[in-house]
């Protein structure tokens, strides 16, 4: 198991005591900068065993990394202060985790929407939405004012509205990769990476956290395009015919039955 562990932002004694525990019990700890840490877990007397990781040689830890957690190894990662991967290292650690199903989670950190955007693997810009407006109209113009920001945007989520919300957010962006964090710092936490367009399909019960990526489609993209062109896009990237219509109107703002038209044309 990888702990990605919170570390005081100045004064020392802000340390939880779960944090304290966690760099105590594991093989070894991935610092930034071993020797900032040192003042830290010497305040502790931590006498844990510790590895420089860094933005200069991050790539390069990938596999030992990987190898030792594999092997059944349990490592902790700080930075020098605060929480790891959003503005320091992190992320690629957690989004290569992720492509070989290993464990990790976050010890020390408070806030579940920071909690939920490091274990999404997603770094920042990022930008809190929370919990959408109950009715639909007022959900789809938040929706719609979002739609085309390029930083990953992040959703509070009950657990009765987890399909539905996907679906309506799908609904406005359309094509997006997305995480679902359930359950952060629990005994059941998960995060489960998904696309918007295929919907979530895990369990129901506790606490989620949806963090959907940005808008990498600038619309001078499909501007030049034909309505052909255009649905022949979102068809080869797993959109169904009439998903693909839908997206495509809403897109151009024109009408569904003139895109429909070319839909026909498809299928010659």
């Amino acid at each position: 198991m990888l702990y990605i562990v919170g570390t005081p932002i100045g004064n020392l004694k802000d340390m939880s005591f779960r944090a304290v525990e966690t760099l105590n019990s594991v093989d070894y700890i991935l610092c930034e900068d071993t020797r900032t840490s040192k003042t830290l877990l010497s305040h502790y007397d931590i006498k844990t065993k510790t590895i420089s990781y860094h933005k200069y040689n991050e790539q390069e830890m990938q596999q030992k990394i990987i190898d030792d957690l594999s092997c059944g190894k349990n490592i902790a990662l700080i930075s020098d202060a605060g929480l790891p991967t959003i503005s320091d290292p992190g992320n690629i650690l957690v989004k290569n985790l992720q492509k070989h199903n290993l464990e990790y989670t976050v010890v020390g950190c408070v806030s579940a929407f920071l909690s939920a955007v490091i274990l999404s693997g997603y770094s920042a810009p990022f930008t809190f939405i929370g919990f959408l407006p109950t009715k639909k109209k007022d959900r789809n113009n938040l929706l719609s004012d979002y739609k085309n920001s390029k930083s990953a945007l992040v959703f509070y989520i009950s657990s009765h509205d987890i399909k539905s919300d996907i679906q309506d957010i799908y609904g406005v962006f359309g094509i997006r990769d997305a995480v679902v964090v359930r359950e952060i710092s629990k005994m059941y936490e998960t995060v489960t990476p998904i696309k918007l367009q295929d919907g979530y399909n895990g369990v129901e019960k506790g606490e989620f956290v949806l963090v959907v990526s940005g808008n990498q489609m600038d619309n001078q993209e499909w501007s030049n395009w034909s309505i052909k062109e255009h649905l022949q896009h979102y068809m080869q990237n797993g959109l169904s015919k009439n998903d693909a219509i839908k997206l495509v109107a809403q897109e151009r703002n024109i009408k569904k039955s003139d895109v429909y038209k070319e839909a026909i044309n498809l299928d010659k």
